[in-house]
């Protein structure tokens, strides 16, 4: 539930609450959520500028490698990393602003490829044709001592300063791991790309669940399980849209998988679920126009017939929620309970 204002003011104005309290309430609630990851125009500032620098970061190195490799780059990475803990230090402890505080500390965590290559560089480790620039856009398993250090930092700091932003790195390195691996266990590289599909899948699935761990258990006050549920989602539907399938009923049922998505969304309060639900469903419903129902004008006549039960549905179902919800949560544990009231009264 978003309350507004107006909202606070109509309450004052019907007598619900004192009307001279509208002004102490609403500052109360502001300086409550003004924490809280939103889209808010200073908090889209701090991640613009938290992008730009990690950005500016990875440009540098590529534009100078060949001139700054071994021992000036080591030294470069971590002077940015002592700067990026001493912001985190300034911004968590003396200005207790946490969300530029996560993405200080997140740079930080990023310098830890290029101190690990650095240092694998200069022991005479490193030999191939890549070098760390390529790091975000090749896949390959001597990228693995990387990223596991990178895991590595991620979790200590997290440890350190339990700020959830740190979820990101976590999150991308885990799909740059899982895609690397591949190629580590088996050296075919020309017969692992449907290996990879199926990786995909498995490695989306689990993020999910350890996201949903998480959401349990830390509830919503610091939504740590935020990056974890985009990167799964996004790992496991772009593993299996990526799966062929020759039968209608593999197309259905990945149309069922995405309407299972659908249900998730709503019963989280996850909008990263109804995103990826909603492409995959209308990308089966393109593929019923474009192959299957290609000639028949009765489908489009059908697709719009039920297109207006489903909006119907949904008017029974806000008629009739509360009594429908009270029935759901009757069937479910009651962490899960805990977990979907918490969502919506954050909605």
């Amino acid at each position: 539930m978003r309350i507004s204002r107006e909202m606070l003011e109509q309450a004052g104005a019907s007598g619900v609450i004192p009307p001279g309290s509208v002004d102490t309430l609403w500052q109360f609630l502001a300086e409550r959520t003004q924490q809280q990851a939103s889209f808010r125009p200073a908090h889209i500032l701090y991640y613009l500028g938290g992008l730009i620098a990690i950005s500016a970061m990875s440009l540098f190195v590529t534009l100078a490698w060949d001139s700054w490799s071994g021992l000036p780059m080591l030294a470069v990475a971590l002077g940015y990393a002592v700067v990026g803990i001493a912001l985190t230090h300034y911004f968590l402890y003396r200005k207790q602003l946490e969300i530029p505080a996560g993405l200080t500390i997140t740079f930080a965590v990023a310098m830890t490829p290029l101190v690990i290559y650095s240092l694998q560089h200069m022991l005479g480790f490193w030999s191939g044709d890549y070098t760390v620039a390529e790091y975000h856009r090749y896949i390959d398993w001597r990228w693995l001592f990387m990223e596991l250090g990178t895991l590595t930092a991620a979790v200590i700091a997290l440890w350190l300063y339990r700020l959830p932003f740190l979820l990101m790195i976590v999150a991308v390195t885990l799909w740059y791991l899982q895609m690397d691996l591949v190629p580590f266990l088996f050296n075919d590289l020309d017969h692992t790309w449907e290996l990879r599909k199926l990786t995909s899948v498995v490695a989306g699935t689990v993020y999910m669940l350890l996201a949903f761990w998480i959401d349990i258990r830390s509830g919503r006050k610091r939504d740590y399980a935020f990056w974890l549920y985009l990167v799964g989602v996004a790992t496991f539907w772009g593993g299996l849209t990526a799966m062929d399938s020759n039968s209608e009923l593999g197309k259905f049922l990945y149309f069922c998988i995405n309407l299972l998505l659908l249900f998730f969304a709503a019963l989280l309060v996850r909008r990263v679920f109804a995103v990826f639900a909603s492409i995959g469903i209308a990308l089966y419903f393109y593929h019923l126009a474009d192959r299957v129902f290609q000639q028949s004008l009765l489908f489009p006549v059908a697709l719009a017939a039920l297109g207006l039960a489903i909006i119907f549905a949904g008017l029974y179902w806000q008629r009739h929620e509360q009594r429908i919800q009270t029935a759901l949560l009757k069937c479910m544990p009651g962490k899960l309970v805990e977990l979907i009231q918490r969502a919506h009264q954050h909605y």
